[in-house]
């Protein structure tokens, strides 16, 4: 699977949506048979959603079942075995119990699974323990929006749109729990539909800060999410300027570059960066 810069939702019950979400360019799109979906609804937004990956879609397809305690996700599960999609999302999971009991469901054919690593508060403090099941997971995130209404909170966010303080912490805590079990942290939603710039912004923070890839919720969103997950002709300058000066140095641990200071994190940052744009120039 190529890097996953952008992963679009589209509702499992909207299968008029489902090619216009394939043909936006995303990376993978999600079908969801969760919050987008009426309860009245599921039973034929399963059925929509089977049928679409029975015609073998063109990209990644990932589905989002119900939360494991939803009452819902047997029918899910019954109903994607015969189809087994790329991957799919668990909401509300909270660590590694929650990846063996979908397991248990599932059984040994259960596609890898991308959690919602944040939605509870107990969740918060499983994070670690996705390093024991990293081997089932397709990548880690997060969400702003289910978390504060569990425990009463007004808002997750400041008035200009940044996160308060409990909720930045929520996201840092599964930007590393998802490098340490050594999966692609991908990024929440961004609500704001009509704020491109606010979008490219919290796109560009998120990769400053780490995160591989991030959800959207709606096709425009997806060019911005993929500009800004990909590197630039200037960034890849820079990484072959970093990796030609310590091969032209073997044995050296730090040396000057363009008026400063550079060492062995600069170098893996720049392979990094050089391996990222290798691997989407092939997509």
């Amino acid at each position: 699977m190529t890097p996953l810069r952008s992963l679009l939702f589209v509702p499992g019950d909207r299968p008029e949506r489902f090619a216009k979400a394939a043909a936006s360019g995303a990376d993978a799109i999600i079908l969801d048979l969760e919050d987008s979906v009426l309860p009245e609804g599921k039973e034929a937004a399963r059925r929509a959603v089977v049928d679409y990956l029975n015609v073998r879609p063109p990209l990644p397809c990932f589905v989002r079942i119900n939360p494991l305690e939803s009452g819902a996700i047997e029918a899910d599960v019954a109903a994607l075995a015969s189809v087994r999609p790329d991957a799919l999302m668990l909401p509300k999971a909270e660590g590694a119990p929650s990846i063996d009991a979908l397991a248990a469901l599932f059984g040994a054919d259960m596609p890898p699974v991308l959690p919602i690593a944040t939605e509870t508060p107990g969740a918060v403090f499983e994070l670690g323990s996705y390093r024991q099941c990293a081997d089932r997971l397709a990548g880690l995130s997060w969400g702003a929006e289910d978390l504060p209404a569990a425990i009463g909170a007004t808002t997750a966010r400041e008035t200009d749109g940044r996160y308060t303080p409990p909720y930045e912490l929520v996201r840092s805590l599964a930007l590393f729990a998802a490098h340490a079990a050594g999966v692609p942290a991908i990024d929440t939603v961004f609500p704001a539909l009509a704020d491109e710039d606010g979008l490219a912004a919290h796109v560009a923070r998120a990769r400053r800060d780490g995160f591989t890839g991030m959800l959207a919720i709606h096709p425009a969103q997806v060019p911005v999410i993929n500009a800004g997950f990909t590197p630039d002709d200037e960034e890849i300058a820079k990484a072959r300027r970093i990796i030609d000066a310590f091969d032209a140095s073997p044995g050296v641990g730090a040396l000057a570059l363009d008026g400063r200071m550079i060492d062995r994190p600069h170098l893996i940052q720049a392979r990094h960066v050089l391996a990222l744009a290798g691997a989407l120039s092939t997509d």
